[in-house]
């Protein structure tokens, strides 16, 4: 297609860099060959190409056509000559009428006798028309079309395409790439965390082990956010560095600054949670964004399903304190929140000892008395099971996004054919009744 000087450039880029509006148009084309697709339709090719480059990407997709036995159908204005000698076969509309459909090569008779006056527009296209239907040509098309209609058809072979790894490889790689380039998609996330643990760590900053420095964890909470499948795979391995960089670098600000339990094991856990937590997150969103079209009311919708989850996880009410129909069963459960929580509180309680506040009783108090009578966790598993439910719900959740998206794709074709037929079952019976309504 003429793009090896194009190689290794930007599609897009700020100001002046990136490649041409003509190389975008050759891009474009050159991604739907790619597929090798049987029957390939293009619409206005040469646009925003001058004459050379415009004789140069029809005669490469004539000579794949040829190459590989494919028909391409393109819509073209205004061709050069030699662009137009390209075609095997042609057709012609005027104001959506026919005045030619054949060989290329016929269309260049002449096929209307001089005037001796001025006709109107109007007038030529009749003449033009008339003068098609009483053609030869018209007649060979005609017996054609109905030869074709006899013979039928079956269903065109699906075109061999890329093993499902080097698309997912490929998707991975342009994914990761995207984010990496575009400031909105991580790099502000990762700036606002930063700036978010800073305020967090200097307002706790090396909080000390005393009764009262307990209550700082009922306050705090810390989260984040080319077939189908292909896709999926792609986004997920490509969002995970971003991720892991979010979890790990603003998560040491926050934890080191307050004096959280020292020891390499402890910082790791925390940092794997909010990882989870950022990766169930956005997999809640991906869901939400796969049912809801509008941007606006994804953002509301997505909002509204964090804040229930919030509510029942533990954080605002505890857990004997919420009411059993429907926020303790199912919701506690079900909130990822419940499982966030307790991980970081036995992170940081399990093994330690606090000062105790009750009068005549022991004069410390363990971290695990703690959580069982004070926070009432669920003291019958560690917390790498908490963690495990975290990665086990974001297995979940992006299955569920694959399975709609999957689901989408087919259902939605569907539904369209059952709104459009009707309306054209309806119609074939009225223009003939003794006809029997044919399925597209």
């Amino acid at each position: 297609m003429g793009l090896q000087d194009a190689a290794n450039t930007r599609i897009g880029g700020w100001g002046n860099k990136g490649i041409s509006g003509g190389q975008k148009r050759r891009v474009s084309i050159c991604i739907e060959i790619l597929t090798r697709p049987k029957l390939l339709f293009l619409d206005e090719p040469t646009s925003g190409l001058d004459s050379a480059a415009s004789y140069h990407v029809m005669k490469r997709i004539v000579g794949l056509a040829k190459q590989d036995g494919r028909t391409v159908m393109a819509s073209i204005h205004q061709p050069s000559s030699e662009v137009f000698e390209l075609f095997n076969n042609l057709c012609l509309l005027s104001s959506g009428k026919t005045v030619y459909f054949g060989p290329a090569a016929a269309a260049e008779e002449d096929i209307e006798q001089g005037y001796g006056r001025l006709i109107t527009t109007e007038e030529a296209i009749n003449t033009l028309v008339n003068s098609y239907k009483s053609s030869q040509i018209c007649q060979q098309v005609g017996k054609k079309i109905a030869e074709i209609h006899k013979k039928g058809g079956g269903l065109l072979e699906k075109s061999s395409q890329a093993s499902f790894i080097t698309q997912s490889m490929v998707l991975t790689r342009r994914s990761f790439v995207n984010m990496y380039r575009d400031l909105g998609y991580y790099w502000l996330r990762f700036t606002i965390y930063i700036a978010l643990c800073l305020c967090v760590g200097t307002i706790f900053y090396d909080i000390d082990h005393s009764y009262g420095s307990i209550q700082i964890f009922g306050r705090e909470r810390l989260n984040g956010h080319y077939g189908v499948a292909a896709f999926f795979f792609g986004n997920t391995f490509s969002s995970i560095p971003y991720l892991l960089l979010i979890s790990i670098a603003p998560g040491a600000i926050a934890y080191f600054l307050v004096g959280l339990q020292r020891g390499i094991d402890h910082f790791v856990y925390f940092a794997l949670v909010l990882f989870a937590c950022m990766m169930l997150v956005e997999s809640l969103m991906m869901i939400v964004a796969s049912i809801v079209p509008d941007f606006l009311m994804g953002i509301i919708t997505g909002a509204g399903i964090q804040g229930v989850m919030m509510l029942n996880g533990g954080f605002f009410r505890l857990p004997n304190d919420l009411p059993n129909p429907f926020w303790k069963y199912p919701m506690y459960y079900i909130a990822f929140h419940k499982y966030a929580n307790q991980g970081f509180y036995k992170n940081e309680f399990e093994g330690q000892t606090f000062p105790s506040s009750q009068i005549g009783g022991a004069p410390t108090i363990s971290g695990q008395e703690i959580l069982r009578d004070v926070w009432q966790m669920q003291m019958g598993y560690s917390k790498w099971v908490d963690l495990s439910v975290l990665l086990g719900m974001v297995v979940l959740y992006r299955r569920m996004f694959l399975g709609i998206i999957k689901t989408t794709e087919k259902v939605k074709p569907i539904i369209r054919g059952l709104l459009s037929n009707p309306s054209k079952q309806r119609k074939t019976i009225m223009e003939n009744p003794s006809s029997t309504p044919v399925h597209e």
